[in-house]
């Protein structure tokens, strides 16, 4: 059984693991310099962000999310566990703390795109660039516009 809890920090290696296998799996829009880049900025960060994690009978993660005043800064879900409900487990826990939770998508992240409007979530707007200023647009999305 999946359930949800707030990660701690023996659970920095993980994430980042599942950070990876998940980037490998969906950003192939990366170039490979920005990848090593936001692999660096990640890996200085995630281990101590307060994530919201998916875990399994085991306590192991599948997944995590990270949401900062109702802005989802983050979903991922290790590749082997797509499609078992993780994602959805977490965007109904989200949802019932921030009903008009907000998150940002890359444009090209075609997958992702998709769950977010299955989900419910609609496009309110569209900049070129990430918050980074790189070159890869973003798609702003809002739940119960």
């Amino acid at each position: 059984m999946i359930r949800l809890r707030p990660s701690r920090p023996e659970d920095g290696d993980r994430a980042l693991e599942i950070w990876r296998a998940a980037v490998d799996a969906t950003h192939d829009f990366l170039s490979a310099e920005d990848r090593v880049v936001i692999g660096e900025e990640v890996r200085a960060f995630l281990p101590t962000a307060p994530l919201m994690l998916a875990v399994d009978g085991r306590d192991r993660p599948l997944g995590f999310m990270l949401i900062i005043d109702g802005h989802m800064e983050a979903l991922f879900i290790d590749p082997e566990h797509r499609g078992a409900g993780v994602g959805r487990l977490f965007i109904d826990y989200a949802l019932a703390v921030h009903p008009t939770l907000s998150t940002d998508v890359n444009e090209q992240n075609d997958q992702a795109v998709g769950f977010y409007e299955h989900m419910g979530f609609e496009r309110i707007g569209w900049s070129a660039t990430d918050g980074r200023g790189r070159p890869y647009p973003l798609i702003h999305l809002r739940f119960g516009v």
